[in-house]
């Protein structure tokens, strides 16, 4: 007797078009289509998940160097300066500083300032 996999096979194209609901035209509608579709929005998942690490890291970037620039200092130098300071914090946390608390943010380039004038006349 031969095996149509009536339910099983019903219960998988259910799960199918209840991830692709939305999709328009064939791509939510056509099991073929779908799936192939299904395919690709999960490469494109995987892919920009690491993409958008890259661009926050490029906007944290922007605006310390933004912040940074107003207070006489450049990018390049605020991180060298950071790390002779012996400031272990990260971009994320510094270009939330210079948004958010302009007053800490200033102190911060002050002290790197200072470690850079120390690294200077040594």
């Amino acid at each position: 007797m031969r095996t149509t996999k009536g339910a099983a096979r019903t219960r998988a194209k259910k799960r199918l078009f209840r991830k692709v609901k939305g999709f328009v035209g064939g791509r939510g509608r056509l099991l073929r289509t779908a799936k192939e579709t299904l395919v690709r929005s999960g490469v494109y998942a995987y892919r920009d998940r690491r993409n958008r690490k890259r661009e926050f890291r490029k906007l944290w970037i922007i605006r310390i160097n933004a912040a940074v620039r107003q207070l006489g200092l450049r990018y390049s130098d605020f991180i060298a300066g950071l790390k002779k300071a012996k400031i272990e914090l990260d971009r994320k946390i510094l270009a939330d500083m210079a948004v958010a608390d302009p007053q800490g943010f200033e102190q911060v380039v002050e002290l790197v300032k200072k470690a850079l004038a120390k690294s200077t006349k040594a």
